[in-house]
């Protein structure tokens, strides 16, 4: 079984955004409107803080991919592409990470 990455993921978003119908979550969800999108990834975003405060690791791994799906799917309403969170990533490890917080600051 080959490995699958937040890559196919973002590829399986993007299909499903791309399809029509009721038997896509993806499309409901994008139908919505960003404003949902971002509401899901918060809560989403709590269940997993939840689960971690609560030490349970099964729910912990769910929630976390839960997280990462919304997230790409906030992305996808915003038209925003992995790869270009993935270039603000590389560029932030030109530096450390005390010093690229600081460095926000003062932007």
């Amino acid at each position: 079984m080959s490995r699958f990455t937040i890559h196919d993921l973002a590829a399986t978003i993007d299909a499903r955004a791309a399809s029509g119908g009721e038997a896509s979550y993806t499309r409901k969800l994008l139908d919505k409107g960003s404003e949902h999108c971002a509401k899901k990834l918060g809560e989403e975003a709590v269940e997993t803080v939840i689960a971690a405060v609560e030490n349970d690791r099964d729910q912990l791994i769910a929630e976390s991919a839960d997280l990462l799906f919304h997230l790409l799917v906030l992305l996808k309403s915003r038209d925003v592409k992995l790869e270009d969170v993935e270039a603000a990533l590389a560029q932030r490890t030109t530096m450390s990470g005390l010093d690229e917080k600081a460095a926000r600051k003062r932007d």
